[in-house]
């Protein structure tokens, strides 16, 4: 059933929307039940918006952002593809929208819990919207507008800097403190928004340099079931051709392919890393869209 739904035509069309709207969703519920109830402002025209609904008290914060967004919207959309505008400006209407109803009460009044869990719901849904192709602000037109004409200020320094000018403001206009809880909720997104990007399954991809390295790559597939791919390599100082083997396994894998290895080459060099959203041959399938 679900390989029928996924062949559907207008499958993919229909999931980034999905994907848009439940990002907007949980970034809303972080402004709402988290970061406007304590006066922390992450950055971004959002948290401008946080800002002047504290000292002029109204509009709310959700009404704010789309008064804001809508002029930088109108001079970036050049600078974007008419698709990825689109969707953009749905993504920042319906976060603007949820920002200002989603009820219910805050959940906490402490400041550096508001913190970091509104940056992990916040981080969450911009990252499935950015997933979907979009973004919830018209600072990223902007930035690429700026770029375009200043090309010596690249679009993340753009970005970068309107985040520190707003928590600066936020220090100004509330304390230090709220700046301060503000960049831990800056920090805790931005690595959360990584995560949902790059994939929640993380898997581990092994390198091995060593003289038997056909024999540790024979082990690993008939023992483990798992391929391996020869990399020719050669020694920086004897100048000698080396066996190297590249290979990605599951975390509970990572014992026996070390026990293989130790079994093999006690001598040989391995090193460790983690791999984000693998896809292909015994891992997850690609759908269309990576």
């Amino acid at each position: 059933m679900r390989s029928k739904i996924t062949e559907y035509k207008y499958y993919p069309l229909f999931r980034d929307y999905l994907m848009i709207l439940i990002g907007a969703i949980v970034a809303g519920a972080s402004y709402t039940y988290f970061f406007v109830p304590n006066n922390i402002a992450p950055g971004g025209i959002t948290g401008v918006a946080t800002v002047l609904n504290y000292l002029i008290g109204k509009p709310p914060v959700g009404t704010l952002s789309i008064l804001l967004n809508i002029p930088l919207f109108l001079l970036g959309y050049r600078s974007g593809g008419k698709r990825f505008v689109f969707r953009s400006f749905v993504a920042m209407t319906l976060l603007s929208v949820f920002i200002d109803i989603l009820p219910g009460p805050p959940v906490t009044d402490d400041g550096l819990l508001a913190s970091i869990f509104g940056g992990i719901l916040l981080g969450i849904g911009l990252g499935l919207v950015l997933r979907a192709g979009a973004t919830t602000g018209g600072t990223d037109l902007a930035a690429q507008m700026v770029h375009n004409r200043l090309s010596f200020i690249s679009v993340g320094t753009f970005l970068f800097g309107i985040d520190c000018a707003v928590v600066l403001l936020a220090g100004v206009v509330f304390d230090v403190h709220a700046a301060l809880v503000a960049l831990i909720s800056l920090y805790v997104s931005t690595k959360v928004i990584d995560t949902v990007i790059k994939g929640w399954n993380t898997e581990q991809q092994i390198m091995i340099i060593s003289d038997q390295a056909p024999a540790i790559a024979s082990s690993i597939l008939h023992e483990m079931n798992r391929g391996a791919t020869f990399i020719d390599a050669t020694g920086a100082y004897t100048g000698e051709k080396r066996g190297m083997l590249y290979c990605v396994v599951t975390r509970a894998e990572i014992m026996q392919i070390k026990a293989i290895v130790a079994a093999v080459d006690p001598h040989a060099f391995v090193t460790v890393s983690e791999a984000h959203e693998v896809m292909g041959e015994g891992f997850r399938q690609f759908s269309g869209k990576a």
